[in-house]
Formats: structure tokens, C-alpha cells, sequence
């Protein structure tokens, strides 16, 4: 889990907000990029989906991929 430093303030509209340092928010932001992907990992899953190699993966998207001239 991302160790979080956050800091509360108000803006001018008297909303409360919270203010991170960058490093933390992209370390933030990359956590629930990772959970997503594991989430979307189960759900084809348990959709009973066949896993193909990584290599495959990427040949086929080659081979869909327009030819550049």
C-alpha cells in the first residue's frame, strides 16, 4: 500500500480538499491502475476464458495492425 502524506485544506468556495505530493499521487494513481488490471484478470477469469502466451497476444496485434509504407 502507497504511504500517503496528504494535507487538508479549504478552497475558496469553502469545499475541503485534499493535496498530495506528486510522487505519492503517481504511486496512487499507478496502485489503482495494478488493482484494475487484477480486477479485469479475475473477471476474465471467471468468465471462463482461455489465456493465451504474451508472445501470441502481441503477434496478433502485429498482424491486425495496418501496414505502414
Amino acid at each position: 500500500m502507497v504511504k500517503l502524506h496528504p494535507r487538508y485544506t479549504t478552497d475558496v468556495g469553502g469545499k475541503q480538499v485534499v493535496v498530495l505530493p506528486r510522487d505519492e499521487y503517481e504511486r496512487l494513481l499507478e496502485e489503482l491502475e495494478i488493482r484494475d488490471d487484477i480486477r479485469a484478470a479475475q473477471e476474465a477469469e471467471a468468465e471462463g476464458g482461455t489465456p493465451i502466451p504474451l508472445e501470441q497476444l502481441l503477434a496478433e496485434m502485429d498482424r491486425s495492425q495496418p501496414k505502414r509504407r
